[in-house]
């Protein structure tokens, strides 16, 4: 692994295999690697602190299911409900860790990106794949002082679909930011689910279904694969809230709804 400031910007419109594990975990196969989202592997249960957060589901597939994983990208550490006790056990069996640089401070084997720095990861092929941390800001402005750092990322590849993760965000200019910044988006993985756990009153954590769509129309044509929107009692609105908000902004035909455990390809 090596890491850069550039990023290759070809990329074509391919089907890539994902399953969906639950809540942010997001499990997909990209150029003969397996990349996997915020780690969230325990079962139903409470997580005291601040804001007390419920699990309502586990799991819909075991971790061991999913076999090896070369490429973690955790959008951020300090949420249970984005890295809860198994997925932060998990962490040590990937092969790379990607995340904020706060959580490399408090993680010794997680490689932090700084806001468009990228990593150079090698492929089974002899090729490479481009990793880039970009803007993620979960609540309203200057939020970060609250919820601490969070990353979205871009992974890129010669040939490949460009998808673009957006980790708990709120913001549509750092979205839009995205959108400049790369060629082209191909796929869009959002999290949705207007998660809130009143720390910033009624405003959000991540998007809801307004702003998601407002989004997705940042993103040009990009495919939207949304999550983030159940296993979670804090998770505010549903996916059929969302798909309905798409159908009347007339995108319903982007939307990719995964249904947790069954594969799927976008």
């Amino acid at each position: 692994m090596t890491t850069t400031h550039q990023a290759p910007v070809t990329s074509v419109r391919a089907e890539i295999a994902a399953l969906l594990v639950g809540g942010p975990t997001l499990w997909f196969r990209y150029r003969g690697l397996s990349i996997l989202t915020d780690p969230t592997f325990d079962p139903p249960g409470m997580y005291p602190g601040e804001a007390t957060l419920r699990k309502l589901s586990g799991p819909a597939v075991h971790p061991d299911i999913l076999g090896p994983v070369d490429i973690v990208l955790l959008s951020h550490d300090q949420h249970a409900d984005n890295l809860d006790r198994s997925g932060r056990a998990y962490l040590s069996t990937a092969g790379t860790v990607l995340s904020t640089t706060d959580a490399a401070a408090r993680i010794n084997y997680v490689h932090g990106l700084e806001n468009w720095e990228s990593v150079v990861i090698e492929t089974p092929d002899d090729g490479w794949v481009v990793v880039t941390g970009v803007p993620a800001r979960p609540g309203p402005a200057r939020s970060e002082s609250v919820t601490g750092l969070v990353t979205g990322f871009v992974v890129q590849s010669s040939g490949w679909p460009t998808v673009y993760i957006s980790g708990d965000n709120t913001s549509l200019t750092a979205v839009e930011r995205v959108a400049e910044h790369f060629v082209q988006i191909d796929v869009a993985v959002l999290y949705t689910g207007a998660a809130n756990t009143g720390r910033f009153g009624d405003l959000d954590s991540t998007f809801n279904a307004r702003t998601a769509l407002l989004a997705a129309e940042l993103l040009a044509d990009a495919v939207i694969v949304p999550i983030h929107a159940e296993g979670w009692s804090h998770y505010s609105e549903t996916l059929d809230r969302l798909t309905r908000e798409f159908e009347y902004g007339r995108e319903a035909r982007r939307l990719r709804i995964p249904q947790p455990g069954r594969l799927f390809n976008v």
